[in-house]
């Protein structure tokens, strides 16, 4: 197969009938790197709107249980790419999303821009970072593939190109993105948590490299110190290389799904994605994002 090869079949395929498949030769063949790294960028930064950040500290998934919590987000989320939103895999791993959520008091504008993330990180990191830019079939793929996730989901006003999903992003940090000191631990614990994979006498360098790659909106609402610019230019140039050198390889000829990564570390014996996730927290506000219940009638 020859570098581009697969892009040219990606190019041939409809991507509005086909958005899944598109988007999972994007994310399991293409950029597998490059995809799991913007969503934990893209989750992260949800954490500055304060009522984001503020209910993940008070349930404490994200400061005593991090690396359970980032392992079931990305499964869960993982399920659907790989087998498929009709599948038992990616109708179990929905009904489990929207139990989670289910279980708590969050505003449906927090959801959408949560989905707003997923849609507009990864193509702002690949076209940043990765070896070559996404390709237009892709991105309208992956804004077909989240819509129809957001309305499993039951979020309302879903935007419907990624122009708008962009727009939508940008306007929501604008007016949300402030200091909070839940907030701040709920950051804390995550870099914390990234270090963690790495040999401890690198953390403190792997701190500053992710600090690196955030933009000033984020730095400010967490009230981080910047690195320096030129520690800043060095760590993007890096992964700029890293890109560049990703172009000379030859072609993934195997699928490599979230669950395969070296960072998912809390199931060594395997897991049951039913297993996977929150379950209702006493003491916090419970409502669910929709009550009426066909969120699970539409995964299930």
């Amino acid at each position: 197969m020859k570098r581009f090869e697969r892009l040219e079949r990606i190019r041939g395929m409809n991507p509005y009938r086909e958005a899944t498949e598109i988007y999972r030769l994007s994310v399991a063949y293409e950029f597998p790197w490059d995809f799991a790294r913007s969503l934990e960028l893209a989750l992260y930064r949800t954490y500055a709107v304060p009522s984001i950040g503020r209910l993940l500290a008070r349930t404490a998934e994200l400061t005593d249980r991090t690396q359970k919590r980032y392992d079931d987000t990305s499964l869960l989320l993982d399920a659907v790419v790989e087998h498929g939103f009709g599948s038992e895999q990616g109708r179990t791993a929905i009904r489990r999303i929207n139990g989670m959520h289910r279980s708590y008091d969050i505003s449906d504008e927090d959801m959408r821009y949560v989905l707003c993330t997923f849609v507009v990180m990864p193509k702002r990191w690949i076209d940043a970072y990765g070896w070559r830019r996404m390709s237009r079939h892709e991105t309208v793929a992956s804004v077909v593939h989240y819509r129809t996730l957001g309305r499993h989901m039951g979020i309302k006003d879903i935007p419907e190109t990624y122009e708008e999903f962009g727009t939508c992003l940008d306007d929501y940090e604008a007016a949300h993105f402030a200091w909070d000191e839940d907030a701040r631990r709920v950051s804390d614990a995550t870099l914390d948590l990234m270090a963690s994979w790495y040999p401890r006498p690198l953390a403190p360098l792997l701190r500053t490299t992710t600090l690196s790659l955030l933009d000033d909106s984020l730095l400010d609402a967490f009230r981080y110190t910047p690195p320096s610019a030129r520690t800043r230019a060095w760590v993007r140039r890096a992964v700029r290389l890293r890109g560049r050198a990703v172009r000379l390889l030859p072609p993934r000829r195997a699928p490599h799904f979230a669950r395969q990564n070296r960072e998912i570390k809390g199931y060594p014996n395997g897991y049951e994605l039913a297993d996977l996730g929150t379950r209702p927290v006493p003491g916090i506000r419970g409502c669910t994002v929709r009550q009426t219940g066909a969120p699970d009638a539409a995964a299930g």
